[in-house]
């Protein structure tokens, strides 16, 4: 095919093919640094290596791009926490060893501080309510699998809350610089509160 001029027309190249699930792993560490309102398209799409249309073409746009991310990150994060539910013969050697674990793992050099769920909505405005009651239903869902770890032994709601609260705050001093060794002292101060009533089944 030719111009009015005579000239040919160039073929227009293919859009450039890019790796999604690493793409998405990209994502999911500007989402984690930043949290998801201060996290620009921009952002996204200079640590991804894609431009704009690839992004929305891929990925839908900026919302949904970011709950498949919280989607992806739960789901490498899941099978760890359910490996320590049912490999631990006690609810209490349950609940010590995912506090233990999360003091290495929330303050891991290799990738962010803290945990995406906590941290995504902070500082959100009420644009962002959708956002930030998506997350707020995932971290129930984090608590209810705890509760019902410990209520194989006994009825403690309360102590799931406790728990819950605990790893929270380990999330907030490991974004605020903690080492692994502070936050093993936490999770340990914290086992020593577990109640001498609770079967430890």
């Amino acid at each position: 095919m030719k111009r009015a001029n005579g000239k040919p027309l160039k073929a227009r190249g293919r859009p450039r093919e890019f790796d999604r699930d690493a793409a998405l792993e990209r994502a999911i560490d500007v989402f984690w640094r930043h949290g998801y309102e201060a996290t620009s398209v921009s952002d996204l799409t200079a640590a991804m290596g894609i431009n704009p249309p690839s992004l929305y073409a891929a990925f839908g746009d900026k919302e949904k791009l970011f709950l498949e991310a919280v989607e992806r990150y739960q789901e490498q994060r899941r099978q760890s926490l359910t490996k320590a539910f049912d490999e631990a013969p006690t609810a209490e050697e349950a609940v010590r060893r995912v506090l233990r674990e999360a003091a290495g793992e929330l303050a891991c050099s290799s990738h962010p501080r803290g945990c995406l769920l906590v941290m995504s909505d902070t500082n959100c405005s009420d644009a962002s309510a959708h956002v930030q009651s998506d997350l707020a239903q995932r971290r129930a869902a984090m608590k209810a699998s705890l509760k019902a770890r410990i209520d194989r032994g006994t009825d403690t709601a309360a102590l799931a809350e406790f728990y819950s609260t605990v790893f929270q705050g380990m999330v907030m001093q490991a974004r605020d610089g903690a080492t692994p060794k502070r936050l093993l002292a936490t999770a340990e101060a914290a086992m020593r509160a577990w109640p001498r009533s609770v079967k430890r089944s």
